[in-house]
């Protein structure tokens, strides 16, 4: 017979093993590069020692640091924006019943399922500066015409409101098996003791949903750090650098500089970053669960 701390470490080892290969392994090559340079001689690559030359390169690079704080305030107004109409749509369609709630999830869904490349096409004529959807409206109401994707003043929140129109369905599907999945005898006493929907919302439904939207926040904020799709069918990074990300900057010095050890310190550093938000973010949790006293 196997005990329980030898069954553990069988039914556990699939999984580790998976994990670094897939996981550390590729961080751990990554780190590799991040001190040598990748040259091509007759065909085959050769890795040559570099010291801190890409690191040098990474700090004076001129797209990468824009890109950083494009991204982080892309990740934040997106997240933030979806977070908010995500709840609200959770909280008002767990209220509904019948083939009312279905259709409501089912419309709702529709922009999360469309491929990036349908969604890049579409807005791209809805922004369109002389025949797009939104100018026409302006210009029947009296209001002039934007160059919304090609101003630097407008296009990188007309990337932020294509990323919430596409992936507030996520983050409102998340909330939504969250708020569900709470006991409804809870609320039932809450009713009793004549709470109003605030003091619900508040002491109640928040506090017992705060793993799920922690969960939730942690994972649109990686997701949009990840942001490629979209800014590169709409602004490829441009105008200049107004809407220039991390993804683009790690795909130019990958695959436009064919530079490995470059993209390799950006990618190192990004992940940094991410994992420090991350842990950060799980530090809130733990402190509002402190201070419910939960």
């Amino acid at each position: 017979m196997i005990g329980d701390r030898s069954w553990k470490i069988v039914s556990l080892g699939p999984l580790a093993t998976l994990l670094v290969v897939f996981t550390m392994l590729p961080v751990l090559q990554i780190l590799w590069m991040v001190f040598h340079e990748l040259e091509w001689s007759d065909g085959q690559a050769v890795t040559t020692f570099g010291g801190l030359g890409n690191i040098r390169k990474f700090i004076a690079d001129l797209f990468y640091w824009p890109g950083l704080w494009n991204t982080i305030y892309f990740a934040f107004f997106a997240v933030v924006i979806q977070f908010i109409i995500g709840l609200s749509l959770a909280l008002a369609v767990a209220g509904m019943k019948g083939w009312v709630r279905v259709v409501a999830i089912f419309v709702m869904l529709l922009p999360v399922v469309t491929p990036p490349i349908v969604i890049g096409a579409v807005w791209n004529l809805l922004y369109n500066a002389d025949f797009g959807a939104i100018n026409l409206f302006l210009s029947s109401v009296g209001l002039p015409k934007q160059n919304w994707i090609s101003s630097p003043d407008t296009a990188l929140w007309a990337v932020i409101i294509v990323d919430v129109w596409h992936w507030t369905p996520f983050v409102f599907l998340l909330l939504l098996t969250g708020r569900e999945g709470l006991p409804e005898e809870v609320y039932e006493a809450a009713e009793l003791d004549t709470q109003n929907r605030w003091q619900i919302l508040r002491h109640i439904t928040l506090p017992l949903m705060m793993p799920v939207i922690i969960a939730t926040l942690i994972l649109r904020m990686i997701l949009s750090f990840k942001v490629f799709d979209e800014i590169y069918l709409l602004t490829s990074g441009g105008p200049g650098t107004a809407t220039e990300v991390v993804s683009l900057s790690i795909q130019r010095a990958y695959f436009g500089q064919d530079d490995v050890g470059l993209g390799s310190v950006m990618s190192l550093f990004t992940l940094s970053v991410v994992a420090g938000l991350a842990l950060a973010t799980l530090w809130f949790q733990r402190y509002m669960i402190g201070r419910s006293g939960t």
